[in-house]
């Protein structure tokens, strides 16, 4: 992908305040511009930031009918009614659905879960499990990560007898279903200080409520963190306030003291006795929960998160994680089947959306191949898979900054169902609308898209010399973890740097560089690594000047010394 740089210059104004809350808290002048782009504008806020403390978490009572949903579970505890804890089959819906679980579990026996099967139920709430749960005698549907649309499955359980307990973080539409509580930061009519938090987070919320309502010690809850840190990561949502908290303690439960579960995805992952970061969680351990629900059943992950044997837990992620080495077969088979159909899209330089369709695909893959295609293309894109009932099922991607979900939004009435945010939304249509469907999405997303946002851009946070780049720098960046949406890991860039002599291709697949370089204006020599961006090799051994953006890690192999991980490369401009 060709990137092109945004670099913000620095005001007069900014600079000083830069200055001013730098040498108030002692860190680096080069985290000052870094720390005001987050709010960070003063010691006390500094502090909050670097060191997140749980007891600053907001009260979950707060939140719109958080009281209502208490009672309830209560008074289902109180009658000894049957409790059932569902949620969605992806990362966020497994963790919410195993945080809640595991936790009312530990006060209350008659209480069981479920995860839908992506092909006997699709996505959310269906008509076969609410009848399933109304013959297993179920009272309370407790429902993560889903449900906020699912207005007339609810009002059939609702007829049957079945209260419903929303716990979504989607946005819903104008009528809200008619379940018993909704806890949703996205309703129109919330007041909740904070609207971020993932499945998850609100599933840990609710749990929060009970503990608090119930007299039971907050430490209780700190083991579950773990989950509430990996949905964080897994589903993308932002990294500041709240959500922030949950993932800073959530990463030290992760490394200090994982559950058996964890501890097991872990191992088969080869992170044992490594720290782990967010990047981990989302390049290593999700891929394995999410594996489950895209190839077989999301269930499976479930036993593996509540399981208390080791050797049992490390049986079951072994297969979990042979689904994900089956997973990434179909991944790479798909993402070029629909790299060979978008080849023929005819007048594709013009077009700023991207739809395409295969009746031979796997559901359980889709999101990844529209992840893939927004990344490689650079346009809102959406993927399907037609089914043998002429449905097509499917995930819509977006690029940077540009709001999906009103464009899918705006072709409502052409499709079965749709639900998501901004960057990301699942869909359903009968195949019959999917010529009209392309049509008025290519025309809603031409009229609203930004010319900004059809180039892929990298935002560097500062330029550097190589002479800045010291171990202290490093040590006070690492206070800015965890990093994530809008708090992304600090991007720099350094211009006229050479090849030292000793840069090499490297990998299985000759596909990454290692480097060691040397810049025009410190002559100081650094190494670094540059994966997937072989096709420069050449140029680097020219000998001529290139200008490379990075972000500064430690090398995993030498402990202590850093090394720059470099993102893009570029030819040096002329003079």
């Amino acid at each position: 992908m060709s990137y092109k740089w945004k670099l913000q210059p620095i005001t007069p104004q900014t600079q000083e305040a830069a200055k001013r809350l730098t040498d108030e808290i002692g860190v680096n002048p080069i985290l000052g511009p870094i720390l005001l782009k987050r709010g960070v504008t003063n010691a006390r806020e500094a502090k909050k930031f670097f060191r997140p403390q749980l007891t600053d978490l907001l009260d979950p009572f707060e939140m719109k009918d958080m009281e209502k949903a208490v009672d309830r579970i209560n008074r289902a505890i109180g009658m000894k009614e049957k409790i059932l804890v569902y949620g969605d089959y992806d990362v966020d819906g497994c963790t919410a659905v195993t945080l809640v679980y595991k936790f009312l579990h530990e006060f209350y026996s008659n209480v069981s879960y479920y995860i839908p099967d992506r092909y006997e139920d699709g996505y959310g709430i269906s008509f076969k499990a609410v009848d399933r749960a109304i013959n297993l005698g179920v009272k309370v549907i407790i429902i993560l990560d889903c449900g906020i649309k699912a207005n007339e499955e609810i009002e059939y359980a609702r007829k049957h007898g079945i209260d419903f307990i929303v716990c979504d973080h989607h946005v819903p539409d104008e009528q809200l279903p008619p379940a018993y509580a909704i806890l949703d930061p996205k309703r129109k009519d919330e007041t909740y200080p904070y609207g971020d938090l993932s499945g998850c987070g609100i599933g840990f919320k609710l749990m929060q409520a009970f503990a608090q309502n119930n007299g039971i010690e907050f430490g209780r809850l700190v083991p579950l963190l773990e989950l509430c840190a990996v949905s964080i990561a897994a589903d993308l949502v932002p990294i500041l306030g709240e959500n922030r908290i949950l993932a800073y303690h959530g990463l030290k439960q992760l490394n200090a003291n994982p559950s058996v579960g964890l501890q097991a995805i872990i191992q088969t992952c080869g992170l044992s006795g490594k720290e782990i970061g967010i990047s981990d969680v989302m390049f290593r351990i999700g891929p394995r929960i999410n594996a489950s629900g895209r190839i077989q059943n999301g269930g499976e992950t479930i036993e593996l998160l509540i399981e208390r044997n080791l050797d049992e837990a490390i049986a079951k992620a072994n297969t979990i994680n042979n689904y994900n080495e089956a997973r990434k077969d179909i991944d790479k088979q798909m993402t070029e089947e629909a790299n060979a159909i978008v080849d023929k899209i005819t007048n594709l330089d013009n077009r700023r959306s991207i739809v395409v369709y295969s009746k031979e695909w796997h559901k359980g893959v889709i999101g990844i191949v529209a992840s893939r295609l927004t990344e490689l293309y650079y346009r809102p894109t959406v993927v399907l898979a037609l089914d043998e009932n002429g449905v097509l099922t499917g995930s819509a991607r977006s690029v940077a900054e540009f709001d999906i979900y009103s464009g899918i939004e705006s072709c409502r009435d052409l499709l079965l169902n749709f639900g998501g945010h901004t960057y990301a939304v699942g869909l359903s249509m009968k195949e019959e609308n999917i010529k009209e469907f392309i049509r008025r999405f290519e025309e809603y997303v031409e009229a609203h898209i930004q010319e900004e946002q059809t180039e892929a851009t990298l935002s560097i946070d500062a330029q550097l010399n190589f002479a800045d780049i010291t171990p202290e720098l490093y040590y006070d960046l690492k206070k800015l973890r965890p990093f994530g949406p809008e708090n992304p890991e600090p991007l720099f860039c350094t211009k006229d740097v050479y090849d030292y002599g000793t840069s090499k291709v490297v990998g299985r697949g000759q596909e990454h560089i290692k480097l060691e370089l040397v810049d025009n204006k410190s002559n100081k020599i650094l190494n670094g690594i540059a994966f997937g961006q072989s096709s420069h090799a050449r140029f680097i051994k020219t000998k001529r000047a290139f200008n490379i953006s990075y972000t500064i890690a430690e090398n995993i192999y030498k402990h202590g010394e850093i090394q720059l991980q470099i993102e893009d490369i570029q030819p040096a401009e002329p003079e």
